[in-house]
């Protein structure tokens, strides 16, 4: 059922608007603009042709087929829309229209869902802002297009939905697929989830929730992703006044902080605090291997960046042991102002080769799980920090142990950075964020072990 919302043939935009700057203009102009190679069918009795493409006045005008409709009618049109989509044959429906439960209005909302299954019509929002599959160019919203990736993001509110696309294009992270699925009358997280999580083209599944209407049936959606994956989630409304504002948004109900962090501790949830650390986690997890142990080797030609790596990786609940004698040994060739313990501090010395030579050294016997480099460039030696990126994402291959790199120092290391990005190595711009994907990593194997 699933690959009709996300992989369809042809798409029907029902509210299509010739007028720029309306929601069904825009849509229906993103549809084209990304590429889409199926057959679009824009619906407007009012219009003959929008965007070159030859306009129906109802879906039941379209001879051929039609696999998914996306909708923009106002709210009280939408019953009669969903009709007309039964009797075409189409059985999945995105409603972009707003006006339902989440004003108050759940008359409206429970009158399209009753004949949506007496047509049996699958449904995403409404109050959503659409769906996306970047491996098919679908891009059934008005949001912004993000590229091909691994990582898949659902999201309850629309709005930052279209943000967190948005700045994942900035950032230049890329995605498999995006959900918004708004009051989820029909279609919820857990039926998200568990399509996601047989998808092959999806590592990680990033969720941010507000509320959950039928709990049990999302503790199992999250237990079946995480035998197979990771799943991390952000949960809107556990203070009090935030629950409020769940309430108002999307009708929701945010239920208790204890209740949630339960369930996602018992299903296997990693939990994040913000799209920041939730993207920074799951960059790691579809990049990298999870860790085997909680050992961390830290590399580094700085010492204060290095000790809040340290402490970071420690209050987490990882270690940074000293090195084997054997590792000691294979250290040799580095002067004496360097440090052989770990933290292992190159100073001044940590010229590209160096890095290279010692990061194959700590890594020359199974002891360490995992590597973190940090790297603070000289201002007038930027060059020196894109060389040693250069050299590193060769050894980082061949030693294979899953290794982050915190190069800091913003415009400086912006050439290094994307030599890491790239070669999908998650480069952070802070020691703790870097710590946090990692503890992500091994947080992830004890979950699939459990």
């Amino acid at each position: 059922m699933f690959s009709k919302f996300f992989e369809p043939d042809s798409i029907a935009i029902v509210g299509a608007s010739s007028k720029p700057l309306k929601v069904g203009h825009e849509l229906l102009k993103n549809v084209i603009d990304g590429g889409f190679q199926g057959r679009i069918y824009p619906i407007n009795p009012g219009a003959e042709e929008i965007l070159g493409l030859k306009c129906y006045p109802s879906i039941l005008d379209v001879k051929e087929p039609v696999d998914l409709a996306i909708i923009v009618v106002p709210a009280q049109a939408v019953p009669n829309a969903i009709k007309q989509c039964g009797e075409k044959g189409t059985k999945a429906a995105v409603i972009i229209s707003a006006g339902f439960s989440e004003i108050g209005n759940k008359g409206l909302e429970e009158e399209v869902v009753k004949v949506a299954k007496q047509y049996g019509v699958r449904i995403i929002g409404p109050n959503c802002t659409g769906i996306i599959n970047t491996h098919k160019n679908l891009y059934a919203t008005m949001e912004s297009r993000a590229g091909k990736g691994d990582i898949a993001f659902v999201t309850q509110s629309g709005a930052l939905g279209g943000a967190v696309l948005a700045w994942a294009i900035e950032k230049r992270i890329g995605l498999s697929k995006f959900a918004s699925y708004g009051n989820g009358c029909d279609v919820d997280e857990s039926d998200l989830l568990n399509y996601l999580a047989e998808d092959p083209q999806t590592k990680v599944i990033n969720l941010y929730i507000e509320g959950v209407k039928n709990g049990r049936k999302f503790f199992e959606a999250a237990r079946n992703v995480t035998k197979k994956k990771p799943l991390i989630v952000i949960k809107g409304g556990l203070s009090t006044a935030g629950a409020r504002s769940v309430a108002s948004h999307t009708g929701s109900l945010a239920g208790k902080e204890a209740i949630y962090r339960t369930v996602f501790k018992q299903s296997g949830i990693i939990e994040a605090d913000g799209i920041e650390e939730m993207f920074d986690m799951a960059r790691a997890l579809a990049y990298l291997e999870p860790m085997k142990g909680n050992k961390v080797a830290i590399l580094t030609n700085s010492g204060g960046p290095a000790v809040l790596a340290t402490d970071a990786l420690e209050k987490l609940g990882l270690k940074v042991p000293e090195p084997t004698e054997r590792i000691i040994k294979a250290l040799d060739f580095l002067p004496p102002i360097c440090s052989r313990r770990n933290p292992f501090d190159l100073t001044a010395e940590g010229s590209p080769e160096n890095y290279v030579r010692a990061f194959r050294a700590i890594f020359s016997e199974d002891y360490y799980d995992a590597g973190l480099i940090i790297d603070v460039p000289i201002a007038w030696d930027a060059r020196g920090a894109t060389e040693a990126a250069r050299l590193l994402k060769e050894a980082i291959k061949e030693v294979g142990k899953p290794t982050v790199t915190c190069w800091m120092s913003g415009h400086l290391v912006r050439d290094a950075v994307t030599v890491f990005e790239e070669n999908k190595i998650p480069n952070y711009e802070t020691p703790k964020r870097a710590a946090r994907a990692l503890w992500a990593l091994c947080s992830f194997k004890r979950e699939v072990e459990k």
